[in-house]
């Protein structure tokens, strides 16, 4: 089998898992405006339960990719590299960054493709705007402090 069919193939997968991902995130109301905003006012557990579930699933994943070493799709080998804390500014200017986005949309980036599919149109501006945002990123990298 070709590299390219294994590619193709392997696209394919990720992006049956990002349709599954999608609906189980609108089926559990994780892109629901009204949950975020009970998260944010403390007036309801759903959202809290959720990012504690998430959590309980990313740590023993990862620490299986770590001790695992398992490989790309490719074949390579997938690579964590340990964390390196940075001073302060640069989080806070982040957060903001974040925080301000979130609070204008009603979503952070994670939902907003099923956001866009569950047929709200108007988080199409906050989908460009992340590419926009991403690339703008990609472009300025190697001037910016790391």
């Amino acid at each position: 089998m070709t590299s390219s069919s294994n590619r193709a193939r392997g696209l394919l997968v990720y992006l049956v898992i990002g349709t599954l991902f999608g609906f189980l995130i609108t089926k559990g109301e994780v892109i629901s405006w009204f949950r975020i905003q009970e998260m944010f006012r403390f007036q309801g557990f759903h959202m809290y339960g959720i990012f504690a579930t998430a959590l309980a699933v990313a740590i023993p994943s990862v620490l299986l990719i770590k001790k695992g070493k398992l490989r790309s799709l490719d074949g390579e080998p997938i690579v964590i590299p340990p964390k390196v804390l940075g001073r302060g500014i640069r989080y806070v200017v982040g957060g903001l960054l974040f925080g301000v986005g979130w609070a204008l949309t009603g979503a952070c980036p994670g939902p907003l493709f099923a956001l866009l599919g569950a047929g709200i149109p108007a988080i199409g501006v906050a989908v460009i705007s992340a590419i926009l945002g991403t690339w703008s990123y990609g472009m300025l990298r190697s001037r910016l402090p790391h």
